[in-house]
């Protein structure tokens, strides 16, 4: 029931139309951002300022986890290009109204300091820029750089950003974050520097080994 009318909106242009197995291969998607808007919807006014956000995180966050759901492989294979870009775009589509709700509560320091906002409402805060418009992740970006030098955001969000734009852009990455698939891989963007990767990834806080890193993604829809 919900999927329906986030279906017809995400697939209006969409050159084919899709089957019922194609819609019930991305309905998971479609399901979990209109029961989050229906059950946000019904809740009372935020009782404080980090609330705000930590609600537009769970709108960030409910389409991705249900992801996980997905099976393009259950679509017709003539189809399956045409449902992930009807899923995509319902995505884009609540990503984009993240963004213009977020940024509109953007305090006068510039952004969502844990020590203000708690570890939560960062955490959503930083999730939806990183989802965000390009050009807001650019001018976004040397802010929370600043916040990462007085202990008041993550380093490795931060380095998250930075891979993000810089892939973007078409420029090596720095820690290595930034994936994609490949031959059914997922595979690093070009890094610059490979043999100081590892320093770098640990004076931001990553712990990991990267060849653990790389073994622990996972492969997104249609990879």
């Amino acid at each position: 029931m919900f999927a329906n009318l986030l279906f017809a909106a995400a697939v209006a242009a969409a050159p084919i139309q899709l089957s019922p197995q194609a819609r019930a291969a991305i309905a998971p998607v479609l399901d979990a951002i209109a029961q989050e808007r229906a059950a946000q919807a019904a809740l009372p006014p935020p009782n404080n300022e980090s609330e705000p956000i930590e609600r537009l995180g769970r709108l960030d966050q409910a389409p991705r986890l249900a992801m996980a759901k997905v099976d393009l492989s259950q679509a017709p294979a003539a189809e399956r290009e045409a449902a992930q870009a009807a899923m995509w775009q319902a995505i884009h589509a609540q990503d984009l109204a993240n963004e213009a709700a977020l940024f509109k509560l953007a305090p006068p320091e510039g952004w969502f300091g844990s020590s203000r906002y708690g570890d939560d409402a960062a955490r959503a805060a930083f999730e939806i820029l990183q989802h965000s418009d390009l050009d807001e992740q650019r001018r976004y970006l040397p802010v929370l750089e600043a916040f990462v030098a007085f202990g008041d955001a993550e380093g490795q969000d931060y380095a998250l950003l930075y891979d993000h734009v810089a892939v973007s852009q078409g420029q090596p990455q720095r820690y290595g974050s930034q994936l994609h698939c490949e031959n059914g891989k997922m595979t690093p963007y070009p890094v610059e520097d490979p043999a100081g990767l590892g320093d770098r990834r640990q004076s931001v806080g990553f712990v990991e080994p990267y060849a653990d890193y790389l073994a622990g993604a996972q492969k997104p829809a249609g990879c």
